[in-house]
Protein backbone atom coordinates (compact mmCIF):
# COMPACT_ATOMS: atom_id res chain seq x y z
CA UNK A 1 0.00 0.00 0.00
CA UNK A 2 2.87 2.34 0.87
CA UNK A 3 4.43 1.65 -2.53
CA UNK A 4 1.13 2.45 -4.27
CA UNK A 5 0.88 5.75 -2.36
CA UNK A 6 4.47 6.67 -3.20
CA UNK A 7 3.87 5.84 -6.88
CA UNK A 8 0.69 7.94 -6.92
CA UNK A 9 2.49 10.89 -5.32
CA UNK A 10 5.25 10.61 -7.92
CA UNK A 11 2.65 10.68 -10.71
CA UNK A 12 0.97 13.76 -9.22
CA UNK A 13 4.31 15.53 -8.79
CA UNK A 14 5.26 14.73 -12.37
CA UNK A 15 1.95 16.24 -13.50
CA UNK A 16 2.66 19.36 -11.42
CA UNK A 17 6.12 19.64 -13.01
CA UNK A 18 4.52 19.38 -16.45
CA UNK A 19 2.06 22.16 -15.61
CA UNK A 20 4.87 24.35 -14.21
CA UNK A 21 6.88 23.85 -17.41
CA UNK A 22 3.86 24.82 -19.52
CA UNK A 23 3.29 27.90 -17.35
CA UNK A 24 6.92 28.95 -17.77
CA UNK A 25 6.68 28.55 -21.57
CA UNK A 26 3.48 30.63 -21.58
CA UNK A 27 5.14 33.34 -19.46
CA UNK A 28 7.98 33.49 -21.99
CA UNK A 29 5.40 33.86 -24.77
CA UNK A 30 3.54 36.57 -22.82
CA UNK A 31 6.61 38.73 -22.20
CA UNK A 32 7.58 38.41 -25.88
CA UNK A 33 4.10 39.63 -26.88
CA UNK A 34 4.32 42.47 -24.35
CA UNK A 35 7.57 43.62 -25.95
CA UNK A 36 5.84 43.56 -29.35
CA UNK A 37 3.01 45.69 -27.95
CA UNK A 38 5.61 48.07 -26.53
CA UNK A 39 7.22 48.47 -29.94
CA UNK A 40 3.83 49.14 -31.55
CA UNK A 41 3.11 51.77 -28.90
CA UNK A 42 6.50 53.37 -29.61
CA UNK A 43 5.72 53.48 -33.33
CA UNK A 44 2.32 55.04 -32.62
CA UNK A 45 3.68 57.28 -29.83
CA UNK A 46 1.12 55.85 -27.40
CA UNK A 47 1.46 55.69 -23.61
CA UNK A 48 3.02 52.49 -22.26
CA UNK A 49 0.39 52.09 -19.54
CA UNK A 50 -3.27 51.46 -20.36
CA UNK A 51 -5.12 51.25 -17.00
CA UNK A 52 -8.47 50.40 -18.62
CA UNK A 53 -6.92 47.41 -20.39
CA UNK A 54 -5.38 46.16 -17.13
CA UNK A 55 -8.63 46.52 -15.20
CA UNK A 56 -10.45 44.56 -17.91
CA UNK A 57 -7.86 41.76 -17.63
CA UNK A 58 -8.37 41.46 -13.86
CA UNK A 59 -12.17 41.50 -14.21
CA UNK A 60 -12.13 38.86 -16.98
CA UNK A 61 -9.81 36.51 -15.09
CA UNK A 62 -11.78 36.89 -11.84
CA UNK A 63 -15.00 36.01 -13.65
CA UNK A 64 -13.42 33.02 -15.42
CA UNK A 65 -11.92 31.79 -12.14
CA UNK A 66 -15.37 31.33 -10.55
CA UNK A 67 -13.74 31.40 -7.11
CA UNK A 68 -11.83 28.13 -7.58
CA UNK A 69 -8.39 29.71 -7.13
CA UNK A 70 -8.41 32.31 -4.29
CA UNK A 71 -9.31 35.62 -5.98
CA UNK A 72 -6.90 37.73 -3.91
CA UNK A 73 -3.97 35.42 -4.70
CA UNK A 74 -5.00 35.32 -8.37
CA UNK A 75 -4.95 39.11 -8.54
CA UNK A 76 -1.54 39.21 -6.82
CA UNK A 77 -0.02 36.67 -9.23
CA UNK A 78 -1.31 38.39 -12.35
CA UNK A 79 -0.40 41.82 -10.98
CA UNK A 80 3.24 40.68 -10.81
CA UNK A 81 3.01 39.15 -14.30
CA UNK A 82 1.37 42.24 -15.81
CA UNK A 83 3.76 44.73 -14.20
CA UNK A 84 6.80 42.64 -15.17
CA UNK A 85 5.59 42.46 -18.77
CA UNK A 86 4.86 46.21 -18.80
CA UNK A 87 8.33 46.95 -17.45
CA UNK A 88 9.83 44.81 -20.24
CA UNK A 89 8.54 47.51 -22.61
CA UNK A 90 10.38 50.22 -20.70
CA UNK A 91 12.44 49.86 -17.52
CA UNK A 92 11.28 52.36 -14.93
CA UNK A 93 12.80 53.86 -11.80
CA UNK A 94 10.77 54.65 -8.70
CA UNK A 95 11.81 56.98 -5.86
CA UNK A 96 10.38 56.54 -2.38
CA UNK A 97 10.83 57.73 1.19
CA UNK A 98 13.66 55.54 2.44
CA UNK A 99 15.70 53.86 3.55
CA UNK A 100 14.86 50.41 2.24
CA UNK A 101 11.84 48.58 3.73
CA UNK A 102 9.69 51.57 4.70
CA UNK A 103 5.92 51.26 4.27
CA UNK A 104 6.30 53.57 1.26
CA UNK A 105 8.80 51.15 -0.29
CA UNK A 106 6.36 48.31 0.42
CA UNK A 107 3.56 50.26 -1.32
CA UNK A 108 5.83 50.82 -4.33
CA UNK A 109 6.54 47.10 -4.66
CA UNK A 110 2.82 46.40 -4.32
CA UNK A 111 2.08 48.83 -7.16
CA UNK A 112 4.99 48.33 -9.57
CA UNK A 113 6.07 44.78 -8.69
CA UNK A 114 9.60 43.62 -7.95
CA UNK A 115 11.02 44.29 -11.43
CA UNK A 116 11.18 48.10 -11.14
CA UNK A 117 14.31 49.92 -10.00
CA UNK A 118 13.76 51.49 -6.56
CA UNK A 119 15.68 54.56 -5.34
CA UNK A 120 15.65 55.51 -1.66
CA UNK A 121 15.23 59.23 -0.77
CA UNK A 122 15.76 60.99 2.55
CA UNK A 123 12.55 63.03 2.45
CA UNK A 124 9.20 63.36 0.68
CA UNK A 125 10.48 66.66 -0.72
CA UNK A 126 13.37 64.77 -2.35
CA UNK A 127 10.96 62.28 -3.94
CA UNK A 128 9.09 65.14 -5.64
CA UNK A 129 12.33 66.78 -6.76
CA UNK A 130 13.62 63.55 -8.35
CA UNK A 131 10.42 63.16 -10.38
CA UNK A 132 10.13 66.82 -11.39
CA UNK A 133 13.73 66.89 -12.64
CA UNK A 134 13.28 63.63 -14.54
CA UNK A 135 15.85 61.64 -12.57
CA UNK A 136 13.13 59.08 -11.70
CA UNK A 137 10.10 58.07 -13.75
CA UNK A 138 7.80 57.82 -10.74
CA UNK A 139 7.65 58.53 -7.02
CA UNK A 140 5.63 57.01 -4.19
CA UNK A 141 4.46 59.32 -1.39
CA UNK A 142 2.05 58.83 1.54
CA UNK A 143 -0.81 61.32 1.47
CA UNK A 144 -3.19 60.32 4.27
CA UNK A 145 -3.82 57.78 6.98
CA UNK A 146 -7.27 56.56 8.03
CA UNK A 147 -6.48 57.29 11.70
CA UNK A 148 -3.97 60.16 11.80
CA UNK A 149 -5.24 62.07 8.76
CA UNK A 150 -3.30 63.96 6.07
CA UNK A 151 0.46 63.84 5.54
CA UNK A 152 1.10 67.57 5.34
CA UNK A 153 4.63 67.32 3.90
CA UNK A 154 3.15 65.61 0.82
CA UNK A 155 0.41 68.22 0.39
CA UNK A 156 2.96 71.02 0.76
CA UNK A 157 5.20 69.42 -1.87
CA UNK A 158 2.35 69.54 -4.40
CA UNK A 159 2.31 73.31 -3.85
CA UNK A 160 6.06 73.47 -4.54
CA UNK A 161 6.74 71.00 -7.38
CA UNK A 162 5.16 70.44 -10.79
CA UNK A 163 4.29 66.75 -11.03
CA UNK A 164 1.17 64.78 -11.93
CA UNK A 165 -0.60 62.10 -9.89
CA UNK A 166 -0.59 58.83 -11.86
CA UNK A 167 -2.17 56.41 -9.42
CA UNK A 168 -2.96 55.54 -5.83
CA UNK A 169 -2.46 52.58 -3.49
CA UNK A 170 -4.31 51.91 -0.26
CA UNK A 171 -2.32 49.65 2.02
CA UNK A 172 -3.54 48.19 5.29
CA UNK A 173 -0.85 49.00 7.83
CA UNK A 174 0.15 46.52 10.52
CA UNK A 175 2.84 47.76 12.88
CA UNK A 176 5.39 45.35 14.33
CA UNK A 177 7.62 46.02 17.34
CA UNK A 178 11.03 44.62 16.43
CA UNK A 179 14.55 44.51 17.85
CA UNK A 180 17.74 42.48 17.55
CA UNK A 181 16.93 39.84 20.16
CA UNK A 182 13.14 39.69 19.99
CA UNK A 183 13.06 40.22 23.79
CA UNK A 184 10.96 43.17 24.96
CA UNK A 185 13.14 43.48 28.08
CA UNK A 186 16.10 44.58 25.93
CA UNK A 187 14.26 47.62 24.58
CA UNK A 188 15.12 50.94 26.23
CA UNK A 189 13.96 53.29 23.43
CA UNK A 190 11.31 52.88 20.70
CA UNK A 191 12.08 54.58 17.38
CA UNK A 192 9.85 55.10 14.36
CA UNK A 193 8.28 57.74 12.14
CA UNK A 194 5.98 60.14 14.00
CA UNK A 195 2.80 58.68 12.45
CA UNK A 196 3.41 55.02 13.49
CA UNK A 197 4.37 56.24 16.96
CA UNK A 198 1.04 58.07 17.14
CA UNK A 199 -0.85 55.07 15.78
CA UNK A 200 0.64 52.84 18.52
CA UNK A 201 0.48 55.41 21.32
CA UNK A 202 -1.88 53.51 23.64
CA UNK A 203 -0.12 50.17 23.20
CA UNK A 204 3.23 51.75 24.04
CA UNK A 205 1.77 53.54 27.05
CA UNK A 206 0.38 50.29 28.47
CA UNK A 207 3.22 47.92 27.61
CA UNK A 208 6.37 50.08 27.62
CA UNK A 209 5.43 52.99 29.92
CA UNK A 210 9.01 53.79 30.94
CA UNK A 211 10.50 53.67 27.41
CA UNK A 212 10.93 57.02 25.63
CA UNK A 213 9.97 57.26 21.98
CA UNK A 214 12.28 58.64 19.31
CA UNK A 215 10.69 60.11 16.15
CA UNK A 216 12.86 59.62 13.04
CA UNK A 217 12.18 60.42 9.38
CA UNK A 218 11.03 56.91 8.36
CA UNK A 219 10.24 53.42 9.66
CA UNK A 220 13.18 52.13 7.59
CA UNK A 221 15.56 54.46 9.43
CA UNK A 222 14.18 53.18 12.73
CA UNK A 223 14.77 49.58 11.62
CA UNK A 224 18.35 50.47 10.69
CA UNK A 225 18.88 51.94 14.16
CA UNK A 226 17.49 48.81 15.81
CA UNK A 227 19.78 46.64 13.68
CA UNK A 228 22.78 48.61 14.97
CA UNK A 229 21.76 48.97 18.62
CA UNK A 230 20.46 46.06 20.78
CA UNK A 231 18.62 48.45 23.12
CA UNK A 232 16.54 50.16 20.43
CA UNK A 233 13.18 48.78 19.39
CA UNK A 234 11.59 49.90 16.16
CA UNK A 235 8.04 50.05 14.86
CA UNK A 236 8.52 48.84 11.32
CA UNK A 237 7.07 46.97 8.34
CA UNK A 238 7.19 43.24 7.65
CA UNK A 239 9.67 43.99 4.85
CA UNK A 240 12.03 45.64 7.36
CA UNK A 241 12.19 42.45 9.44
CA UNK A 242 13.71 40.54 6.52
CA UNK A 243 15.80 43.42 5.20
CA UNK A 244 17.56 44.22 8.48
CA UNK A 245 17.51 40.70 10.02
CA UNK A 246 15.44 41.75 13.03
CA UNK A 247 13.29 39.69 15.38
CA UNK A 248 9.60 40.34 16.01
CA UNK A 249 8.80 41.26 19.61
CA UNK A 250 5.06 41.78 19.12
CA UNK A 251 3.02 41.82 15.91
CA UNK A 252 0.16 44.21 15.23
CA UNK A 253 0.65 46.80 17.99
CA UNK A 254 -1.45 49.48 16.27
CA UNK A 255 -4.21 50.86 18.51
CA UNK A 256 -6.95 50.50 15.90
CA UNK A 257 -7.59 47.74 13.39
CA UNK A 258 -8.31 48.76 9.82
CA UNK A 259 -5.44 51.24 9.89
CA UNK A 260 -4.92 52.10 6.21
CA UNK A 261 -2.54 54.51 4.50
CA UNK A 262 -3.23 55.99 1.09
CA UNK A 263 -0.17 56.48 -1.12
CA UNK A 264 0.02 58.45 -4.37
CA UNK A 265 2.10 57.64 -7.43
CA UNK A 266 3.55 60.81 -8.97
CA UNK A 267 5.08 61.19 -12.42
CA UNK A 268 5.22 63.46 -15.45
CA UNK A 269 1.76 62.76 -16.87
CA UNK A 270 -1.53 61.18 -15.83
CA UNK A 271 -2.83 58.00 -17.51
CA UNK A 272 -5.84 57.66 -19.77
CA UNK A 273 -9.27 56.88 -18.23
CA UNK A 274 -9.74 53.46 -16.63
CA UNK A 275 -13.49 53.77 -16.11
CA UNK A 276 -13.09 54.13 -12.32
CA UNK A 277 -11.00 57.24 -11.74
CA UNK A 278 -10.29 60.08 -9.34
CA UNK A 279 -9.24 63.65 -10.19
CA UNK A 280 -7.21 65.80 -7.80
CA UNK A 281 -7.23 69.61 -7.89
CA UNK A 282 -5.44 72.41 -6.05
CA UNK A 283 -7.60 75.51 -5.74
CA UNK A 284 -7.45 78.99 -4.25
CA UNK A 285 -10.72 80.85 -3.70
CA UNK A 286 -11.28 84.55 -4.14
CA UNK A 287 -11.49 86.69 -1.00
CA UNK A 288 -15.23 87.34 -0.83
CA UNK A 289 -18.13 85.94 1.20
CA UNK A 290 -19.45 82.59 -0.02
CA UNK A 291 -16.54 81.93 -2.42
CA UNK A 292 -15.80 78.43 -1.11
CA UNK A 293 -19.49 77.55 -1.00
CA UNK A 294 -19.81 78.63 -4.64
CA UNK A 295 -16.97 76.25 -5.61
CA UNK A 296 -18.63 73.36 -3.81
CA UNK A 297 -22.00 74.19 -5.40
CA UNK A 298 -20.48 74.02 -8.90
CA UNK A 299 -19.17 70.51 -8.15
CA UNK A 300 -22.51 69.38 -6.70
CA UNK A 301 -24.52 70.79 -9.62
CA UNK A 302 -22.28 68.89 -12.05
CA UNK A 303 -23.32 65.65 -10.32
CA UNK A 304 -19.74 64.91 -9.23
CA UNK A 305 -18.92 63.22 -5.94
CA UNK A 306 -16.47 65.26 -3.86
CA UNK A 307 -14.38 62.57 -2.15
CA UNK A 308 -12.02 64.78 -0.13
CA UNK A 309 -11.19 68.39 0.70
CA UNK A 310 -8.17 69.56 2.71
CA UNK A 311 -6.78 73.06 3.28
CA UNK A 312 -3.12 74.09 3.63
CA UNK A 313 -1.71 77.53 4.43
CA UNK A 314 0.22 79.33 1.69
CA UNK A 315 3.81 79.83 2.83
CA UNK A 316 4.66 83.49 3.35
CA UNK A 317 1.02 84.66 3.24
CA UNK A 318 -0.76 84.90 6.57
CA UNK A 319 -4.26 83.41 6.74
CA UNK A 320 -4.34 82.51 3.05
CA UNK A 321 -5.00 78.92 2.03
CA UNK A 322 -5.07 76.56 -0.91
CA UNK A 323 -7.53 73.65 -1.02
CA UNK A 324 -6.86 70.10 -2.15
CA UNK A 325 -9.93 68.46 -3.67
CA UNK A 326 -10.49 64.90 -4.90
CA UNK A 327 -13.35 64.44 -7.36
CA UNK A 328 -14.63 61.10 -8.59
CA UNK A 329 -14.13 60.88 -12.36
CA UNK A 330 -11.46 61.65 -14.97
CA UNK A 331 -10.58 64.99 -16.52
CA UNK A 332 -11.50 63.47 -19.90
CA UNK A 333 -15.07 62.88 -18.64
CA UNK A 334 -17.42 65.50 -20.07
CA UNK A 335 -18.93 66.56 -16.74
CA UNK A 336 -15.56 66.77 -14.95
CA UNK A 337 -14.04 68.80 -17.79
CA UNK A 338 -17.00 71.23 -17.83
CA UNK A 339 -16.92 71.55 -14.04
CA UNK A 340 -13.19 72.34 -14.05
CA UNK A 341 -13.63 74.91 -16.82
CA UNK A 342 -16.16 76.70 -14.61
CA UNK A 343 -13.91 76.45 -11.55
CA UNK A 344 -11.07 78.10 -13.46
CA UNK A 345 -13.22 81.22 -13.86
CA UNK A 346 -14.21 81.28 -10.18
CA UNK A 347 -10.89 80.50 -8.47
CA UNK A 348 -7.95 82.77 -7.81
CA UNK A 349 -5.72 79.71 -8.33
CA UNK A 350 -6.44 76.49 -10.23
CA UNK A 351 -4.13 73.52 -10.82
CA UNK A 352 -5.02 70.07 -12.10
CA UNK A 353 -2.86 67.64 -10.12
CA UNK A 354 -3.90 64.59 -12.14
CA UNK A 355 -6.55 62.01 -12.99
CA UNK A 356 -5.80 58.38 -12.16
CA UNK A 357 -7.36 54.97 -11.45
CA UNK A 358 -9.03 54.87 -8.06
CA UNK A 359 -7.70 52.26 -5.64
CA UNK A 360 -11.33 51.37 -4.84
Amino acid sequence: MAKDTAAQMLDVRNNIDTIDNKMLDLLKDRIALAKSIGQLKNDGKRAKWDPLRERQIYERLTEMNEGIFPDKALHSIFHEIITTCRLSQQKISVSYLGPEATFTHLAGVEYFGHSASYNSMESIDDVFAEVEKGRCNYGIVPVENSIEGAVFSTLDSFMKYKTKICGEIRTEISHNLVCQSGDINDIQTVASHAQPLAQCREWLRKNLPSCPTLPVFSTGAAAQMAANNPNIGAIASSLAIKTYDLQVVVKGIEDYRGNTTRFLVIGQESPSPSGADRTSLLLGHQERPGALNEILSVIAEAGINLAKIESRPIKGKQWEYLFFLDLMGHMDDTNVKACCDTLKTLCSYFEWLGSYPSAN
